[in-house]
C-alpha cells in the first residue's frame, strides 16, 4: 500500500509514473550553466577582437583548430583578406602568434555552441521517449532547443556583417540580437528548471505564471542590457574613463545633428551615458522584485541582490580600469548571472502571486 499511494497521487495530479522533473531539472540547471560559460567567452572574444578571425561556418570540419603549420597560415591568409586585418595592419600589423590568439578565442567560443547544442538534443531525446517529460512541457522544451539553433544562427549572421565592404566590426545592432537571444534562451532554461523542481515536489503543480510585476522589471532589465550590447558593439566602453563623471562632465556633449534616432542607436557617448545612468533604474526595480520574493523565496531574494551588487561594481570598474580585459569579462559574466537570478525571482513571484490566488479561492 505505501508504494500505491504516490502513484494514484501522480495520476491524479496527471504526473505520469515515467515522468522524472527532477532528472529534467538538474540537465537544464547544467545546460543553463554552460550558456554563462558561452556568454562569458562569447565577451572575452568581443574584447579581444577576435570574432572575425574565422571567417567561415563549418559545422563539422569547424570542430578542429589548424593542426598543422600549414592550415594555419591557410586561415591566416583568410583573415588577412578582411576588412578588420587590413586596419590592423595599418596599426602596426599582426604575427601569426597574434592571429592564433584571437582565432583561439572564436574557435572556443564556437566549439562551447556546438557542445551545448548535443549536451541539450540528446538528453531531451532520451527523455522523450522515455516519456520522463511532464505533460505540458514537451513544447516548451523543443522550444527552448529551437531558440538556441535560432542563437547560433543570429551568431553567425553577427559575423557575417563584419565581412563584407569595408566593415572592421560587427553589426552592433546583430551582436545585441545574438547576445540577448543566448540571455533569453539562459532564462528560459532557469525558469523551466524552477517548473520541474516544483512538480517534483508538488506532483500537482502548473507552470508558474508571469506577474505583471516581473513583466515589467523584464522590460526594464532588457533596455539595460540592449543598452550593454550596443556599448560593446561599438567599443563604447573606451567613450569615458572616469566615473560619476563623463570625461570630467556630468552629461557628454551629444550631436544630434545627424538625427535623434540614429544618434540614440550609434553614439558612443550617448549610449555609454544611457547604459551608465539607465543601470540605476534597473537597480530600483530588481529591488522591488527581490523585496517582493523575500517571504515566499529568500535565498532567490539574495541571489538577486548579490548579482546586481557585483553586476555595478564591476561596470564602475570597467570604467576605471579603462575597459581592463577580466575586468570587462567579469562584468558579462556577471550580467548572465544576474539574468539567471532574474529570472529565478520572477518564477518565485509568479509562484507566489499564484499561491495567494488559491488560498483565496479556498478562503
Amino acid at each position: 500500500m505505501a508504494t500505491i499511494a504516490p502513484s494514484s497521487t501522480r495520476h491524479a495530479s496527471g504526473l505520469q509514473d515515467s515522468a522524472r522533473p527532477l532528472a529534467i531539472a538538474r540537465w537544464l540547471e547544467v545546460v543553463a550553466v554552460i550558456v554563462v560559460v558561452i556568454v562569458m567567452v562569447g565577451g572575452i572574444t568581443r574584447l579581444t577582437e577576435s570574432g572575425l578571425s574565422i571567417t567561415e561556418w563549418e559545422l563539422a570540419t569547424g570542430i578542429l583548430p589548424p593542426l598543422t603549420e600549414a592550415a594555419w597560415a591557410a586561415e591566416f591568409a583568410k583573415y588577412q583578406a578582411t576588412p578588420e586585418y587590413r586596419l590592423e595592419a595599418s596599426l602596426g600589423g599582426m604575427t601569426l602568434a597574434d592571429f592564433k590568439f584571437i582565432y583561439f578565442w572564436e574557435w572556443f567560443h564556437r566549439l562551447l555552441a556546438r557542445m551545448v547544442g548535443v549536451i541539450y538534443a540528446l538528453p531531451l531525446l532520451w527523455f522523450w521517449v522515455r516519456g520522463a517529460i511532464p505533460m505540458g512541457f514537451k513544447g516548451r522544451l523543443v522550444g527552448l532547443l529551437a531558440l538556441g539553433g535560432l542563437q547560433g544562427l543570429f551568431g553567425w549572421l553577427m559575423v557575417s556583417s563584419g565581412l563584407v565592404g569595408d566593415m572592421t566590426d560587427v553589426s552592433h545592432f546583430r551582436l545585441s540580437l545574438h547576445l540577448l537571444t543566448a540571455l533569453l534562451l539562459l532564462g528560459g532554461l532557469v525558469w523551466t528548471a524552477r517548473d520541474m523542481r516544483r512538480i517534483a515536489r508538488e506532483p500537482h503543480a502548473g507552470p508558474a505564471p508571469l506577474t505583471s510585476s516581473a513583466a515589467v522589471v523584464a522590460v526594464v532589465l532588457f533596455i539595460q542590457l540592449l543598452l550593454g550590447a550596443w556599448v560593446a558593439g561599438l567599443n563604447a566602453g573606451h567613450a569615458a574613463y572616469d566615473w560619476p563623471l563623463m570625461n570630467g562632465q556630468i552629461a557628454p556633449n551629444i550631436d544630434f545633428s545627424p538625427g535623434f534616432l540614429w544618434t540614440l542607436t550609434h553614439d558612443p557617448f550617448l549610449l555609454h551615458f544611457l547604459h551608465r545612468w539607465w543601470a540605476w533604474v534597473a537597480v530600483a526595480a530588481l529591488v522591488y522584485l527581490a523585496r517582493r520574493v523575500r517571504k515566499s523565496d529568500r535565498r532567490a531574494s539574495i541571489a538577486l541582490h548579490s548579482a546586481f551588487g557585483i553586476m555595478i561594481l564591476l561596470g564602475i570598474a570597467t570604467v576605471m580600469t579603462e575597459v581592463e580585459l577580466w575586468v570587462a569579462a567579469a562584468h558579462q559574466l556577471t550580467g548572465a548571472l544576474l539574468v539567471a537570478a532574474t529570472a529565478w525571482a520572477m518564477h518565485s513571484d509568479g509562484v507566489a502571486r499564484q499561491n495567494e490566488q488559491k488560498s483565496a479561492t479556498f478562503a
